[in-house]
């Protein structure tokens, strides 16, 4: 093709009939090259980091919590507790669900807990014995989490680093604790271990312990739970697991007549305003990226012009040689996209490289009390990062197609005379 070679002959040799005629054209070349360059780094890096920060944030919650709950309804709405009968049976009939990864069982419980210095409110959670404690592990930052056997009550009990500097509690304290129902039932805990997930709605409430221990203090049978927490292979999977679970057992009663409802994260009151602000991300990144593709697209435009201007002589004598305005224009488009693809070259290796600096070295801190988490985090997606060099490359080529018709305004007979 005429109009690639012409185009690989400018952009590696310049214009031979005047080699002076590059000096106006280089730093044209150099500013556009930069603003693609620099506008893909951005680009880049917003999306890694809003993937990252989307993906850390909703991991703390799906392992705090889990991707869906199978309980009474009632429990959100409610400071009454509603018991399910969570048996072997339901906890198979779940567990083959396609893409379930592990189902366990908790019972809550609110009360009190008092010091000589102060008092708070907290939700003890009980666990069981099958319960996947890998999750609270990552962020146990003293003591440790105590052994749960089948059936036994071991009145230990694991903390959030919030609830201990406010009570001034350290490991292997004891508390005592206050619990409300028809009478006032009190308990003394023993401080096992210390967690903290820098996410305020769980650290301020949250005590965990043993299932068995909850379930003597709602006066509640072996077989009876608050619910099931079902844990997902992916996020990506809620969707078609919720689905699948609420035609095996949603609406269902158990045999006392209390209705089984299924409930994801999306959907929990405790955790829906968190991951509706998470999805608000995804509108900053498109801001991000159409900001940078105008800028990236206005400096190729703005060097195409200087091109264009600039070799008005050579498009003369191509015309005069047979060349139409179609072919000369596919030339400079070759050659716009030829300084395009270096400038997402060098964007791209900008951004791996402050990326793989962050991802390694944690550069870059956060307040873990605002932002949940503290360093920012990356994600490496191949998908996206595709995805946005295409939609760079483009949508900065669309942008220039309107200028290059400037090459149909030249007249040969006086473009052979320009200087």
């Amino acid at each position: 093709m005429l109009s690639l070679f012409l185009a690989k002959r400018f952009f590696l040799k310049g214009d031979v009939n005047n080699e002076n005629r590059r000096k106006a054209s280089a730093p044209a070349i150099v500013i556009a090259t930069a603003g693609i360059a620099i506008g893909l780094a951005v680009m880049l890096i917003s999306v890694c980091i809003v993937r990252g920060f989307q993906n850390e944030v909703r991991n703390k919650l799906a392992g705090f919590t889990s991707h869906i709950e199978i309980v009474d309804q009632r429990i959100y709405s409610s400071p009454e507790n509603y018991p399910l009968i969570t048996d072997q049976a339901l906890i198979q009939q779940v567990s083959r669900t396609p893409a379930v990864k592990h189902v366990q069982r908790f019972s809550q419980k609110l009360g009190i807990f008092k010091t000589n210095d102060n008092f708070a409110g907290i939700a003890l959670k009980g666990i069981g014995e099958e319960y996947d404690v890998s999750f609270l592990k990552n962020y146990l930052i003293a003591g440790k989490i105590p052994q749960i056997k089948k059936g036994e009550s071991s009145n230990q009990i694991v903390i959030s680093n919030s609830l201990a500097k406010l009570l001034k509690l350290k490991v292997g304290d004891k508390v005592y604790s206050y619990f409300f129902s028809e009478t006032i039932k009190q308990r003394r805990f023993t401080i096992a271990g210390i967690y903290d997930t820098h996410i305020p709605q769980f650290d301020k409430t949250f005590v965990l312990t043993d299932i068995y221990t909850v379930n003597k203090l709602n006066d509640w049978t072996e077989n009876q739970s608050n619910g099931l927490e079902v844990k997902l292979n992916s996020y990506d999977d809620l969707q078609t697991a919720q689905s699948a679970l609420v035609h095996q057992i949603g609406g269902k009663a158990d045999q006392n007549g209390n209705p089984y409802s299924v409930i994801s994260i999306k959907e929990n009151p405790r955790t829906i305003s968190m991951l509706s602000w998470l999805d608000l991300l995804d509108v900053n990144v498109l801001v991000i990226l159409i900001i940078m593709v105008i800028v990236g697209g206005f400096t190729m435009v703005s060097g195409l012009l200087i091109l264009i201007l600039e070799r008005t002589r050579t498009i003369g004598i191509l015309k005069a040689l047979g060349a139409t305005n179609t072919r000369i224009r596919h030339t400079f488009l070759w050659f716009a996209s030829f300084i395009i693809s270096r400038g997402l070259v060098i964007g791209n290796a900008i951004a791996f490289l402050l990326i793989a600096l962050q991802y390694w070295f944690h550069i870059i801190h956060l307040d873990p009390e605002t932002y949940y988490v503290d360093a920012v985090p990356v994600e490496i997606h191949l998908g996206w990062i595709l995805a946005v060099n295409l939609f760079a490359l483009v949508i900065t080529i669309l942008s220039l197609v309107i200028p290059s018709f400037l090459i149909s305004r030249i007249q040969p007979a006086k473009a052979i005379q320009f200087d």
